[in-house]
């Protein structure tokens, strides 16, 4: 863990050292990453089956056996203890809700020219969702691909989720059933980001995949982009808190914790105007690790990439956070609203000393998939909006044309596109 103090010297050249620290690793698999999609594409399913033996430790007996059944889903669903299946329901209720709230109107624009300009949403035709499945299993990353998508309107939703030793999370299959998916194929990793860019004999390709993964799926979202559309090419998870000196440090070192429990690459950073917090903290931290099961994780995390960072005042805090661009922010502070309204880059905001992050990655209703590795300072978390495209529409009568034409034709003839001109100039019998 990393101590910094704004007051010293040096402090730029650690703060930089902070921020260009690599905490993912696909510039390490790419080329195996490249391997598995070729193999996909020349052998389609015969290549998922090799590969899904190989890396999740089962054999299928043919392509078929990669889909889970409906009767599959059904049972996992009945197995789930009705109060996990009342908290399931709950989490999807709220974030079809807040997601419903995101969908845009198509417009129409008269114009005094004579023209009537217009922009129509449309959703993409299938997509294809991406759920981890290796240290931990994540129905509520399910429920937060799969509700947008169908809120958008997206005709065919896929799932897939790896299956170590042939064995699938109840949970997620019973996500899959409230979020309304039939379609959930067994495969992880690159070979399954491959399967819905490309297709294969069994699995038909898909226009968008979303979802985060491991190293080898952000890689393999990267190769795939342009065939296939992507929501982000997520990194390990991190979190900044800000917190002043009414804050309960075992809260926020539990906090902090919450981010670093989901992998040794997560990073989790303090920062805060209370030298009796930054001071309290870190033992707050080697507390909580003594009774987190989690905890090997969680201390690597901490010891390798967490932070605490002490601040003259807040103006110098929302600065670096800005400078930090995290992905999930944390304001526990007198004027939690104040603060944050000073703040431009974060992928998600969680404000006040009784709203852990923890709550919005399972039921208040935004969305759990953001940006990581800094991108919140160009990137949005996933939302309906992941799912549309925007056509933009034109209408015209001859009043409209004569109108307008006249600059097209001198516009088009002043770029050297004589057929331009011409397909409006012979329309209105100008020159």
């Amino acid at each position: 863990m990393k101590r910094l103090d704004t007051r010293e010297a040096g402090f730029e050249a650690a703060f930089d050292a902070l921020l260009d620290t690599a905490r993912d690793t696909t510039a390490r698999v790419d080329g195996a990453v490249a391997e598995i999609i070729s193999r996909v594409r020349a052998e389609g399913d015969a290549a998922l089956l090799e590969l899904t033996a190989r890396f999740d430790r089962w054999q299928p007996r043919d392509a078929t056996a990669l889909r889970v059944t409906a009767e599959e889903i059904a049972e996992a669903t009945a197995s789930i203890n009705p109060a996990l299946m009342e908290a399931l329901d709950t989490a999807a209720t709220r974030i079809e809700t807040f997601h419903r709230a995101q969908m845009p109107a198509d417009i129409t624009v008269p114009d005094p020219a004579g023209l009537t300009l217009g922009m129509r949403w449309n959703a993409v035709d299938a997509a294809g969702l991406y759920v981890p499945g290796g240290k931990a299993a994540y129905p509520s990353s399910v429920l937060m691909n799969a509700i947008p998508a169908r809120v958008a309107g997206v005709g065919r939703v896929a799932v897939a989720v790896p299956t170590p030793n042939g064995e699938i999370n109840p949970l997620v299959l019973a996500a899959c059933g409230r979020a309304g998916v039939t379609e959930v194929w067994r495969i992880g990793g690159a070979q399954a980001i491959a399967a819905l860019a490309w297709g294969t004999a069994t699995i038909a390709p898909v226009d968008k995949v979303t979802g985060p993964g491991n190293a080898y799926v952000a890689e393999a979202k990267r190769q795939v982009f342009g065939r296939v559309g992507i929501d982000s090419i997520a990194g390990p998870s991190e979190v900044v808190v800000l917190a002043d000196g009414a804050q309960d440090p075992a809260r926020v070192a539990m906090d902090l914790m919450a981010q670093a429990e989901h992998d040794e690459a997560a990073q989790s950073i303090l920062i805060t105007d209370s030298p009796a917090l930054a001071d309290a903290v870190p033992g707050a931290v080697e507390a909580a690790l003594a009774t987190l099961p989690r905890s090997a994780i969680a201390g690597e995390s901490w010891r390798r990439h967490g932070a605490v960072i002490l601040v003259r005042d807040w103006a110098e805090g929302a600065a670096l956070t800005d400078r930090l661009a995290p992905e999930h922010l944390q304001v526990m502070v007198a004027d939690p609203q104040g603060l944050f309204a000073r703040i431009r880059h974060a992928g998600a905001a969680f404000l006040g000393p009784w709203c852990p992050e923890a709550l919005g990655d399972y039921v208040a209703g935004p969305n759990h998939v953001l940006p990581t590795g800094r991108t919140a300072r160009f990137a949005s978390g996933l939302s309906v909006f992941d799912f549309l495209k925007r056509t933009t529409w034109i209408a015209a009568e001859e009043a409209g044309l004569r109108a307008t034409g006249p600059a097209a034709v001198a516009l088009a003839r002043a770029e050297g596109l004589e057929a331009h001109a011409r397909s409006i100039a012979g329309r209105i019998g100008v020159d």
